[in-house]
């Protein structure tokens, strides 16, 4: 629905026939004919197939490529919204959950945009568009070679760039107002380390219990409303 109200981005639409009344298939329906996008509809079996075994709910979308954008593009929305820019950088995310997770917390939390890289990284795949639930529509996501050169070149524009790893400052007790841009490292890896040598400093969540990592999904999120925290202090 998201994707549909957005922009359409799809090559066709199937829908499981005899749901006409439903008010969620009638919607998506009057949607797709709004954007010009062909609907066929199906018997169950035509839908289980084309599934492949994945909970389909009545419709699948045969959906168009992902448009990634330019990291100056992510620049140009942050001025818009008249706002110093606030980026996550994904490092070696290879599971597109978490990528997913990731950019639905990015949404909620107003981040302007993503960055990943092309190499040793999930793409934003039709998994990572589910999980992230409708936000994939709305958050910028560049896709750049090497995240390296990405992190030296939001340097070069003023901002500060974090890593979020093991062994560093507390994030509770850094001012991250401001142009920030915080880089999220796989799960098990964490993030490489010349990028780590390459970043203004470390921060790490506390840990009180006996395991010493996050999920990268959560930690994004929770590192994402830290930011949000401290905008709002300097803003009083």
């Amino acid at each position: 629905m998201e994707r549909l109200k957005n922009s359409g981005g799809f090559i066709r639409i199937e829908l499981l026939s005899g749901k006409t009344g439903d008010g969620r298939v009638a919607a998506i329906a009057e949607y797709a004919k709004r954007c010009g996008i062909p609907v066929r509809y199906c018997d169950r079996k035509s839908l289980d197939r084309a599934a492949d075994g994945a909970a389909h709910q009545g419709c699948i979308g045969y959906a168009a490529d992902f448009e990634y954008c330019e990291p100056e593009d992510i620049f140009a929305f942050a001025e818009l919204r008249g706002e110093p820019p606030f980026i996550i950088i994904a490092d070696g995310i290879e599971d597109p959950h978490n990528l997913g997770s990731i950019l639905r917390s990015c949404e909620c939390g107003g981040v302007h945009g993503v960055i990943i890289g092309k190499n040793r990284q999930t793409a934003v795949t039709d998994t990572v568009i589910k999980v992230a639930e409708g936000a994939a529509e709305y958050v910028k996501v560049a896709r750049v070679t090497n995240i390296n050169d990405a992190v030296r070149d939001l340097k070069k524009r003023n901002v500060w760039v974090y890593a979020l790893d093991m062994g560093g400052t507390d994030i509770y007790g850094c001012d991250l107002s401001g142009a920030v841009a915080l880089v999220v490292g796989a799960e098990g890896k964490g993030v490489s380390r010349l990028t780590k040598e390459l970043c203004d400093g470390i921060l790490s969540l506390p840990m009180r219990g006996k395991i010493n990592s996050l999920n990268a999904g959560v930690a994004a999120a929770l590192a994402v409303y830290r930011k949000i925290e401290c905008d709002a202090i300097k803003t009083k």
